[in-house]
């Protein structure tokens, strides 16, 4: 009996580790089509969460205007009523990853991260932390190149090891790279078959898209906005 016992909570403790629970990250690509990244995720997944890092001690202390502010909190909202139609929500997290991100995904029994690659210094060296950390936790990590039409990277390389200095000799390297590849279809509802994202009574309270009043903001003389962030 002890034998057999120990031989299926050997096989349980195997199809949980092979579930794959996904968390896509955004960050500037803030769209659910043309997101090669997150379709690559969705693949095989059983549940999945939508994340954007949000850290409010930037917005308090940045020098970027309030109508920016307000137009990428436009954007989040669209894109949290955008994933209500697959009976998702968008998980706005409070914080810096490198310290939110790791205790979420051990809360959340992640073993998948998906994001959109960041060809900004700052960002790769953002992405290599947590890159780091997901190795440490045993978690797939995968970036598509979506934000720029060809990979920087692919450019430099084949400039020699060199970014091109002007537009001219930019556009030489190209031409001999053929077309950037086509974008991916939008997600769709066959994309979240059979998948869903585990929601908390109180997910408003903990990730709902903040105000503007509520990351520090005056908006008693703001004028209403000329552009409208969102798809």
């Amino acid at each position: 009996m002890n034998r057999d016992t120990n031989t299926t909570g050997r096989m349980g403790s195997m199809t949980r580790r092979k579930e794959k629970h996904i968390v896509h990250w955004f960050r500037k690509g803030l769209r659910l089509h043309d997101n090669p990244a997150l379709q690559e995720g969705l693949k095989d997944a059983k549940t999945f969460r939508c994340v954007f890092v949000l850290d409010p001690w930037f917005a308090g202390s940045s020098n970027i205007g309030i109508n920016k502010w307000r137009f990428l909190l436009q954007c989040l909202e669209d894109l949290d009523r955008s994933l209500r139609k697959f009976n998702s929500r968008l998980f706005v997290i409070r914080g810096q990853p490198a310290d939110a991100l790791p205790k979420l995904f051990k809360e959340w029994n992640t073993t998948f991260l998906t994001f959109e690659e960041d060809p900004e210094p700052f960002g790769q060296v953002r992405d290599n932390n947590i890159t780091a950390v997901c190795n440490e936790l045993g978690i797939t990590v995968v970036q598509r190149t979506s934000h720029t039409l060809y990979n920087l990277q692919d450019i430099i390389d084949k400039n020699g090891g060199k970014a091109p200095l002007t537009y001219h000799q930019f556009l030489g390297v190209i031409s001999s790279m053929g077309r950037p590849p086509e974008p991916v279809h939008s997600a769709a509802a066959s994309n979240f078959d059979g998948l869903y994202t585990p929601l908390s009574e109180d997910h408003d309270e903990k990730y709902d898209v903040p105000t503007l009043e509520e990351l520090g903001f005056d908006t008693e003389s703001l004028i209403p906005p000329v552009w409208i962030g969102g798809i």
